[in-house]
């Protein structure tokens, strides 16, 4: 595996601190509150690609499950049972696979469609798990419709704004981030 030298580094640990920052920036709404979190854990992927996307997001999940506080609720080992943690397991794999797709590729369409195929990745992972952990540890179920509904739907908007928006800021900031840095895809 390839060494990680300073610039990867300080970008990782960038974007661990702009994902758990995302975290406190939330709409609070029923069940699920909606975060800038897919909005950092996208650009992630997109500008830093797949290897130090999911570098970010691993640090920001050890961190929270290590005990500080930077998860939307708190953190430790014991937010492996909220049910909200789906949705920091789907968004490591979607930060992955959107990094995976867009590595080398620069087209807006390309952006975007990764960037909706992130959601979809976050959306099922997340809603799984809290469906699951709700029936299965909490022995308090939520029926699909409020599932699909305030899991789901309700977030639709502003993370499919967030997908086109991340988009947008990769094009503008990769020649950039590239020049600076080294770093290639």
């Amino acid at each position: 595996m390839k060494k990680l030298n300073t610039k990867s580094l300080i970008l990782c640990s960038l974007f661990s601190a702009l994902i758990a920052a995302g975290a406190f920036i939330k709409i609070p709404i029923p069940f699920v509150p909606f975060t800038m979190q897919f909005m950092f854990t996208n650009l992630a992927g997109l500008l830093l690609g797949k290897r130090l996307g999911i570098i970010s997001v691993l640090v920001y999940i050890f961190i929270g499950l290590m005990g500080m506080p930077v998860f939307t609720m708190g953190g430790g080992l014991g937010y492996l049972l909220q049910p909200t943690f789906g949705y920091i397991i789907g968004m490591a794999i979607g930060t992955w696979i959107t990094g995976r797709l867009t590595e080398g590729k620069d087209s807006m369409k390309t952006l975007v469609a990764a960037g909706f195929l992130n959601i979809i990745i976050v959306y099922s992972v997340g809603m799984l798990y809290f469906y699951i952990i709700r029936k299965v540890y909490m022995q308090n179920p939520i029926s699909l419709a409020n599932l699909l509904i305030y899991c789901g739907l309700v977030f639709i908007t502003g993370d499919s704004l967030s997908a086109v928006l991340g988009a947008y800021i990769t094009r503008r900031l990769r020649p950039y981030l590239y020049m600076q840095t080294g770093l290639q895809q």
